[in-house]
């Protein structure tokens, strides 16, 4: 099972995010459209992440729901049949609801910094500190803090919870 710490963040002044950015080494960049259908599941989050590519994957992961840095473990699949699958998993489970995202991301050292736009929500920023099996939870939570501070990002701007659940609790008015 794969592990990280995440945490995530509204975006409230997107030119200074961008100053903040400039001044990172990125060793990868890439621009995703990504679909994501949420089932109804007892325990945790099973979501298909579909990409416009045609690409898709099943990811069932446990994170808890409070704004600062958290452990999350997941597992991915990859999925060749994202229509037969959502399908069959909507029939069992049902659709608990669908998230549209724009998505920046880019690859700094072991961190995953996702800059999302949301259908719905707006401007976010995710920090996914990839931890090996030899990374402790504190050094994955320092790497976050430390990212933070650089990208400017305050407390005030934490958010907890996921996207799906932003969705059900919020006007569904974009901010941008």
């Amino acid at each position: 099972m794969a592990r990280n710490i995440e945490i995530k963040a509204r975006v409230t002044d997107a030119g200074r995010l961008e100053k903040c950015l400039a001044g990172l080494k990125v060793d990868f960049q890439a621009q995703l459209q990504q679909t994501d259908t949420f089932f109804k599941v007892p325990s945790g989050r099973l979501k298909l992440r579909e990409f416009a590519d045609g690409t898709a994957e099943l990811i069932h992961y446990h994170r808890a729901d409070r704004s600062d840095a958290k452990l999350s473990d997941y597992e991915r699949v990859a999925i060749s049949d994202p229509t037969g699958m959502r399908a069959l998993l909507k029939r069992a489970l049902g659709i608990r609801g669908t998230v549209r995202t724009q998505r920046t991301l880019l690859l700094v050292g072991k961190t995953r910094i996702h800059i999302d736009t949301v259908e719905g929500l707006g401007r976010f920023l995710e920090l996914e500190v990839v931890l090996d099996d030899s990374d402790t939870i504190v050094a994955g939570e320092q790497t976050a803090a430390a990212l933070l501070k650089q990208l400017e990002i305050t407390a005030g701007d934490l958010v907890s919870g996921a996207y799906i659940d932003l969705l059900e609790t919020e006007p569904a008015t974009v901010r941008v």
